[in-house]
């Protein structure tokens, strides 16, 4: 098995490797036995989450106090790595969990909203939901149309959102919505909030060990005292998503890996024509290019990760390494499908179950188009988007 080519374990600390090494030994007792199954019969595996939150997995960047580890960005990309090795369902929830919902919380809240919400979110006792993307506005969310007006003590909420990652089974989602001056606010409703209903998504072809569905609210009454005080405007949402992009750029290389090491056994086990099809021109070419590939991308992750620890990282260098990232691994997944041929679309094979998730995975949080026009924009100066 081949995960580190350029030897980047020996850049990681004492600590990183053993963050690594125990949520992957997790992934190999815990997912990998029945993610093929809950794969095929649409099971989500977000009842796991309890066991996610003792790992340390969920919020691990967010502060000791509120119940997170502390853990530094690069400790948060690995984990983000070692879950999606498993599953992309996997690390979208507790992608989700840790940078949608615990860190606007903890970024933009108030002390008895980080004290109320973030231990619980983090031990998994509470599972969150961002709701941003809206049935009518996804790479457009300035265009939202989910309102709030204000009335006494509470604020009137109404719209939807759709696509939304743990929606049919969350306590709690922070909302992105647009108050009476067309300002946007974020705010965290609660199950059971009379008017909110969280439908789910059906007939999904991806992400199927996932829960998705709608966040619909029917003039919720949503105490004022719910919205979070230190942000207005479309950055706070942006921040969040600029966390979730970083974790997406690392988690993709453990569904990226695994369909690699996966196509080069089966390639060296393999026999036509009288030897290992791993012998064969055309298959050590695949090879190699999709090594070559994962490796730059490593590289970039790791660098991200750097500059992230320093407070350094930009919005476009995310954009570029989740745009880059994504795209490698949703390659590495069609090429090594290739190699193993017939094989590649079984169950009895990752490769298929990450090539699906990958399809997904490219376009939420932005786009792979959407990510090109923020590097473009970063380049020239010049916005396209308008």
């Amino acid at each position: 098995m081949i995960t580190d080519y350029f030897q980047i374990n020996e850049l990681l600390s004492d600590e990183q490797k053993i963050i690594k090494q125990s949520v992957r030994a997790w992934v190999d007792k815990k997912i990998l036995p029945i993610i093929d199954d809950a794969n095929q019969k649409n099971i989500s595996l977000h009842t796991l989450i309890k066991e996610m939150g003792e790992l340390g997995v969920l919020g691990s960047f967010i502060p000791v106090k509120y119940g997170g580890a502390g853990l530094d960005q690069i400790s948060y990309g690995l984990i983000m790595q070692e879950l999606e090795r498993g599953d992309s369902a996997v690390r979208s929830t507790a992608s989700v969990q840790s940078s949608l919902v615990m860190y606007p919380i903890y970024e933009f809240g108030s002390e008895e909203q980080r004290c109320k919400y973030l231990p619980k979110l983090a031990s998994g006792e509470m599972i969150g939901a961002f709701g941003l993307t809206e049935p009518n506005h996804g790479s457009d969310p300035g265009s939202m149309e989910t309102k709030f007006s204000e009335k006494g003590e509470f604020v009137i909420l109404n719209g939807a959102k759709m696509w939304i990652t743990n929606a049919p089974v969350c306590d709690v989602a922070v909302v992105w919505a647009k108050n009476e001056n067309g300002v946007v606010n974020g705010l965290i409703v609660e199950r059971g909030m009379e008017g909110f209903s969280t439908p789910a998504t059906h007939k999904k072809w991806s992400l199927r060990a996932s829960s998705t569905g709608e966040l619909i609210f029917d003039n919720i009454r949503v105490p004022k005292e719910n919205i979070l005080p230190n942000i207005s405007g479309l950055k706070g949402p942006m921040k969040c998503l600029n966390s979730a992009r970083y974790g997406i750029a690392w988690g993709v290389l453990g569904a990226g890996f695994d369909c690699f090491n996966s196509a080069l056994k089966y390639a060296e086990e393999r026999k036509q024509f009288n030897k290992p099809i791993a012998g064969f021109q055309l298959i050590q070419k695949k090879l190699a290019e999709m090594l070559t590939d994962l490796t730059a991308a490593q590289l970039m992750a790791l660098r991200a990760g750097q500059l992230k620890n320093e407070g350094k990282a930009t919005p476009a260098q995310i954009s570029m390494i989740k745009r880059n990232n994504v795209k490698t691994a949703l390659n590495v997944a069609r090429e090594s499908r290739q190699i193993l041929g017939a094989m590649g679309i079984t169950g009895d094979f990752p490769i298929m179950r990450h090539m699906m998730n990958l399809e997904s995975v490219i376009t939420y949080e932005g786009t792979h188009d959407v990510h090109l026009l923020i590097t473009g924009f970063d380049i020239t100066g010049i916005s396209s988007f308008k």
